[in-house]
């Protein structure tokens, strides 16, 4: 399996109807943009929509933080850039940054993913043939930088009125 390192999307471009009546990409459509492509790069190790049908597993978001960095706007176009942080038998912890066509980045995300056993549902291992294929993306993600925003926490800024 050939690893993007990291991994980026195709062009998305902002809908009109995601925006707000100012044009603006509203907050749950930044979600929107972000699963898209962690659903394109989560493809690439077997975490395809059938994986659901025919295996009876699937992810859960135990947690998100996402960052509103610069807006972007209906008939934008923006890429995201995916890289996994951290994972192990049952969980990962993934990075995006998603980026207006022109370069600049609008919003970040840092999700904690479950590996979840739908019959439960409960969390699981990753299957083996799963598991192989997630290590093989995070080692092609290890030799890519800490994100500087990765591991943030919510917190008041000294200064800010």
């Amino acid at each position: 399996m050939s690893v993007p390192s990291p991994f980026i999307s195709q062009p998305v471009k902002i809908l009109a109807e995601w925006c707000n009546a100012h044009g603006d990409l509203r907050n749950a459509f930044y979600g929107v943009v972000f699963d898209r492509c962690a659903d394109s790069a989560f493809e690439l190790v077997g975490l395809a929509p059938t994986y659901v049908k025919e295996r009876g597993l699937s992810f859960f978001t135990a947690e998100s933080h996402v960052c509103f960095i610069r807006p972007v706007r209906a008939g934008d176009e923006v890429v995201v850039m995916f890289q996994i942080l951290d994972h192990d038998e049952r969980k990962l912890r993934s990075y995006q940054e998603m980026h207006h066509v022109e370069g600049w980045l609008a919003a970040t995300s840092e999700i904690l993913s479950l590996h979840v056993d739908l019959s439960g549902p409960r969390v699981t291992p990753f299957p083996e043939d799963i598991r192989t294929r997630v290590d093989e993306m995070a080692a092609a993600h290890a030799v890519l930088a800490t994100p500087a925003r990765a591991g943030k926490r919510i917190d008041m800024l000294d200064g800010a009125q």
